[in-house]
């Protein structure tokens, strides 16, 4: 049986399901958010409402996407066979029974539903942890850790729930795992795919490699995260933000982003990567200068900005690669770029705003849910079919 489903393309490798079902659930819980916040209908309510969408976006989407993108990396790195067939089966099953359980939360209770729902993580990461250390690919282990302290985060999350109704420094834990992430890997991949097309376009610009520049950058701004898990209002949390937000735009700027304009499928990596210190830095502002920037919105810069754009660019890129088609960016995905950027802009955008605030939210929501619906009809398809014959690109 499991080597029969290991035939079925969409079990094939772990960037099938995940990506699929994390975008379809990403425009699904936003437009569930909506309904709620426009009274058509009510869910959820002893989990509370505010609390679900936080939770579902934060944990639910972005474990997908993370899930998808490293069942298909750690097999390149230590050499070994993906998870295929019955076992990815099994641990999407876990997935999506978490995404059930907090649907109907009302009826099963919030203690049968976080219990549910924290299993994934706990167990994803005892599968990542299986392969690295099988394949002895010890400079990967971090990446371990960070997952490890994300499925903290995600019980915490619950937790706080239960005990105290809202959730609090969970949501600090689990936005600082994720940003930890995207620049953990983002460094990785955006100077290497930024180099090869650079190298195809005969350039002599590369991007800086990897040094202790990155180091001091990841250093700093690890620093600063725990900081303001911590003490989430002191100054000095805000000074350190400040600095990170500073460090990185440094950072991003030795990579050549500006060399690959004509090339959106790179050039996207890099505006995601930029929301990154826009983030340290709304964040700063909303601890040094909080009636300029609340604290609830400068999240966003990270959790619409850097998640969403970053996600739906190496989604799409890996989608494509991986299921042996060209890497070329079409009027449709330049089109998931422009709704998931209008969107991390327009949610940004709404603090500044002076009576239209409402309409700017649900235009970014809107968009949000533009870019995922749209990569679920363009790469649905391709994500559950055969691959094709590679086309040289």
């Amino acid at each position: 049986m499991t080597f029969g489903l290991a035939r079925v393309p969409f079990l094939s490798q772990g960037f099938r399901p995940f990506f699929l079902a994390g975008a379809l659930w990403a425009a699904t819980a936003m437009i569930l958010w909506i309904g709620e916040l426009a009274g058509l209908w009510r869910f959820a309510e002893s989990y509370g409402a505010i609390a679900w969408h936080a939770h579902e976006l934060l944990f639910g989407y972005v474990s997908a996407v993370v899930s998808g993108f490293l069942l298909t990396a750690i097999p390149n790195w230590t050499g070994r066979l993906p998870l295929r067939g019955g076992p990815l089966l099994a641990l999407f099953a876990l997935w999506l029974a978490g995404r059930l359980a907090l649907l109907i939360v009302d009826l099963i209770g919030i203690a049968a539903a976080a219990t549910i729902d924290a299993a994934f993580l706990v167990v994803f990461a005892f599968v990542i942890l299986r392969e690295i250390i099988a394949g002895r690919n010890w400079r990967n282990l971090k990446t371990v850790v960070l997952v490890s302290v994300l499925a903290v985060g995600n019980i915490a999350f619950h937790f706080e729930v239960i005990v105290a109704r809202a959730p609090d420094i969970s949501v600090r834990i689990g936005t600082s795992v994720i940003v930890g992430l995207i620049m953990l890997i983002g460094g990785r991949i955006i100077p290497s795919f930024t180099r090869n097309w650079l190298a195809k376009q005969g350039s002599s610009r590369f991007p800086a490699s990897f040094d202790r520049f990155d180091q001091l950058a990841l250093a700093a701004s690890g620093f600063a995260l725990v900081l303001w898990v911590a003490t989430p209002a002191a100054w000095v949390a805000g000074v350190a933000l400040a600095a990170a937000a500073i460090i990185q735009v440094g950072r991003l700027a030795r990579w050549s982003g500006g060399a690959t304009w004509r090339e959106p499928l790179v050039l996207v990596l890099h505006i995601g990567y930029a929301f990154v210190p826009a983030g340290f830095g709304t964040v700063a502002v909303s601890i040094l200068l909080p009636d300029l920037m609340p604290a609830h919105d400068a999240l966003h810069a990270w959790t619409v900005g850097a998640v969403g754009v970053m996600t739906l660019a190496v989604m799409t890129r890996a989608s494509l690669g991986h299921t042996g088609r060209e890497l070329l960016a079409t009027g449709t995905t330049r089109l998931i770029y422009v709704a998931i950027v209008s969107a991390a802009l327009l949610r940004l955008a709404t603090p500044l705003s002076t009576g239209a605030t409402a309409a700017l939210l649900s235009l970014a929501g809107l968009s949000w849910i533009a870019g995922f619906a749209i990569f679920v009809a363009a790469y649905g398809p391709m994500l559950v079919r055969q691959r094709q014959a590679a086309s040289g690109g």
